[in-house]
């Protein structure tokens, strides 16, 4: 008898086994959860952007109805501040002092929604009252809130001992090499821009249960999460215990994005509180806390230059970036804009780099990662400049990127900032995108949309990314005595389909209906050690775990299933849940063959896969964008990708992921920015004034893989879920640059391009 491959193996488009119960409002997530005896929290938080204050009294929130507790930042000096370990090194060959976040403020707060007192009361809305209760008096002073005035000589300091708001500088490339290129280039492009800072907006909003058991002596924390372990390090630190007495438990997450990868304040918060009181406490923060402290992203200004040469390749490049980081620094704030720089040359053979970065300080909320972490500002700002250097050259943008592609022979490939790709054909996608995207007919639907009063405009981005970066995520897999098969590990699903796409792992090595496989993830009793999900490393790192775990287990199955059936385990196959000597009707079901182990460790399979070298997706974005010049509205008509991921596991799930990552990339183009104003006030704090994305903002996608295996991943994947949103920005962005610069020689215009940004466009250009 032959085996054929499930229908659940890689490859294969399997629906996600998770959206029934989702759909159903089966879901459980952190605010479903009602322990007995449940009391609820309430942050007071600062009004103010930059004060001294000082508490003058919390008898009145202490005898409101209904309040147990009452904190503030001088009932907390026994706990540690929240703390960011991955400050990179500076030219000097020093780390910058960092400026951590305290569980509560204690005489001075630094953003608007920084954290004064914590109230427990029966009910959130008592909590709530309460709080109004507490006399704060607040000294106010200047702010510091705009990130290109952050180093102005007179701008406010937000830690005056620094003597600057300058964080941190690092530095990478070769300065002297680079001044070498330009000076000897034939032509030099330099463009400046800003990339917006952005609020994550997951559906579900942070919530948070903590829980003290005296008999354990230990806390439990339940939380939306992108990884229990982390959170169990950092939390652990936080209350000078060791590790096993906090237990972190992550049911349903409603996203994640980045921002639900980090400790917040409201995490030792409900535990401290929880322990005081002997009973449960709940903090669930609303959409107003979520735009005030949740970590944002981006947040950049920068000055960039191209060197070229007569033919307009590329000989070397500049950068000069200001990233904002807030008030603090977060848990890897001062790594984000390091990461993405290493990315600066993109797919393009450029021989000398010069990057400088310079963090800032500023009296906003906390900058963090976001959906791709400094690979979509580095994919931005080249992208863009790109095309800037085509248009100075008059040459075309698909051929400027043509000219300087890194060819397929020259890999592997390593760039100036020492990242070595492994694989690529960029022309073999781009050609594939312009051809999907009908790019030589584009000027017969310029005509049209002229004919109807319409401007029009087509964008592309050839980008790679990093991700999957080195490590390791073990898989643990055990068959049980029913016949199924449970695979627990470290990464967390906020919304992905892990349970989908693991389960095909280990379908496809045991042949067994994916059905009949559940995927356990956080929990720090049920797995000692696990890296979370953040950086597109599930699928890469802890599928091929799961892979090895799922073909160690079918290999013990075997060997029990050859003992009962007197075989070789040689001559044993696995097929729907049952083993088979070849060639025979003789079999033993799954279930029967956990009976028979001698050993519940002849049930487990281990796997764990170390990769040593990031993984580099790559790919094509191109957008087609119609702008009415009377109101500078724009709608995207048309939306190609065509993309490099090594290898497929779901079909299906990959078009979700790049789906989802496309309308965030493009809600920064077009609709998404935070707002501060000079006083440190956030004038975009709700749906009202911050711009999401709408179904009926976008077009249907053309969607398609033209997939090179990956040489470092085990097999061949190479990481998917963050490069929608790397391709999609700059895609955008040229499309609606290229419509103005057609229609009214219009070169620049800052994200987002908003109806109002590009109207008052036109009016300045037509008047000129």
């Amino acid at each position: 008898m032959t085996v054929v491959t499930p229908k659940f193996g890689m490859g294969a488009s399997v629906l996600r086994r998770e959206d029934q119960a989702f759909l159903k409002g089966l879901g459980r997530y952190t605010d479903d959860i009602q322990p007995a005896g449940l009391l609820h929290g309430y942050v007071l938080r600062s009004p103010v952007a930059k004060a001294s204050f000082t508490i003058g009294s919390t008898e009145a929130a202490k005898a409101a109805p209904g309040v147990h507790l009452v904190l503030t930042g001088a009932d907390l000096a026994h706990l540690g501040k929240l703390k960011s370990g991955v400050m990179q090194r500076q030219p000097d060959g020093t780390k910058a002092p960092t400026r951590d976040i305290p569980v509560l403020c204690r005489d001075r707060v630094n953003y608007v929604g920084d954290a004064v007192a914590f109230v427990v009361a029966d009910s959130r809305a008592l909590a709530q009252d309460a709080a109004e209760l507490i006399e704060v008096d607040y000294e106010g002073e200047d702010a510091a809130s705009g990130t290109a005035t952050a180093l102005d000589e007179g701008t406010p300091l937000v830690w005056p001992e620094l003597g600057s708001n300058r964080a941190f500088s690092y530095h990478i490339g070769d300065k002297a090499k680079t001044a070498a290129a330009f000076a000897g280039a034939a032509h030099v492009t330099r463009i400046e821009f800003i990339n917006n800072r952005l609020v994550c907006n997951y559906l579900e909003p942070r919530s948070a249960i903590g829980e003290w058991s005296t008999q354990e002596n230990r806390f439990v924390l339940t939380t939306g999460s992108q990884g229990v372990h982390s959170m169990q390090y950092i939390l652990a630190d936080v209350f000078k215990i060791k590790k096993n007495q906090l237990r972190v438990i992550t049911p349903d997450v409603g996203g994640g994005f980045g921002p639900k990868s980090f400790v917040y304040r409201e995490h030792p918060l409900v535990l401290e509180a929880a322990k005081r009181l002997g009973r449960p406490v709940k903090w669930a923060g609303d959409r107003t806390e979520h735009f005030l402290t949740d970590a944002q992203g981006r947040d950049n200004v920068v000055t960039a230059e191209m060197a070229m040469d007569k033919d307009g390749r590329f000989l070397g490049m500049r950068v000069d970036l200001l990233a904002n980081i807030g008030a603090y620094i977060s848990q890897y704030g001062p790594f984000i804009p390091y990461i993405g720089v290493t990315m600066s040359t993109g797919v393009y053979d450029i021989q000398a780099l010069d990057v400088s970065v310079t963090g800032l300080y500023t009296n906003t909320c906390p900058v963090d990662a976001y959906r791709g972490a400094g690979r979509p500002e580095a994919a931005f700002l080249l992208e863009k400049l790109v095309d800037a250097c085509a248009h100075d050259l008059s040459l075309p943008v698909e051929e400027i990127r043509r000219r300087n592609f890194i060819r397929p022979a020259q890999f592997p490939y390593r760039t100036q900032t020492d990242r070595l790709y492994d694989t690529g054909e960029f022309a073999g996608h781009m050609d594939r995108a312009i051809e999907q995207a009908e790019w030589q007919a584009f000027p017969e639907r310029l005509a049209q949309s002229k004919a109807e009063g319409k401007i029009r405009g087509i964008g592309m981005a050839t980008y790679i990314e990093a991700c999957a970066f080195p490590g390791s995520e073990p898989a643990f897999v055990e068959l049980n005595g029913d016949g199924t098969v449970t695979l627990k590990i470290g990464t967390q699903t906020n919304g992905q389909g892990h349970a989908t796409a693991y389960a095909q792992f280990l379908s496809e090595k045991l042949h067994l209906d994916i059905d009949k496989i559940q995927v356990r993830q956080g929990d720090t009793d049920e797995l000692k050690a696990g890296g979370g999900t953040g950086g597109s490393r599930s699928i890469p790192l802890g599928g091929v775990s799961a892979s090895r775990a799922g073909e160690d287990l079918a290999n013990k199955i075997k060997r029990i299933a050859a003992d009962e059936l007197e075989a070789s385990a040689g001559d044993i196959e696995l097929s729907n849940g049952v083993a088979r000597i070849v060639g025979t009707d003789r079999t033993i079901d799954f279930s029967s063959v956990a009976k028979a182990a001698k050993n519940p460790d002849d049930l487990k399979g281990f796997g764990e896969f170390v990769q040593d070298e990031c993984t580099y997706p790559n790919g094509t974005h191109i957008c087609e964008a119609e702008i009415d010049p009377d109101t500078g509205t724009t709608e995207i008509v048309r939306y190609t990708t065509v993309d490099d991921f090594g290898v497929t596991v779901n079909p299906i799930l990959l078009a979700g992921q790049v789906h989802g990552g496309v309308v965030q990339g493009i809600g920064q183009a077009l609709t998404e920015n935070t707002v501060y104003d000079e006083d440190g006030q956030l004038l975009t704090a709700s749906f009202m004034d911050y711009a999401m994305p709408r179904a009926d903002d976008l077009p249907f996608f053309h969607f398609e893989t033209r997939n090179v295996p990956s040489t470092t991943n085990a097999l061949g994947i190479k990481g998917a879920g963050e490069a929608g949103t790397i391709g999609a920005t700059p895609a955008a962005l040229n499309a609606v640059t290229d419509a103005l610069y057609r229609a009214y020689g219009i070169r620049h215009i800052d994200m987002p391009a908003t109806p109002a940004r590009i109207w008052a466009a036109i009016q300045e250009a037509t008047a000129k």
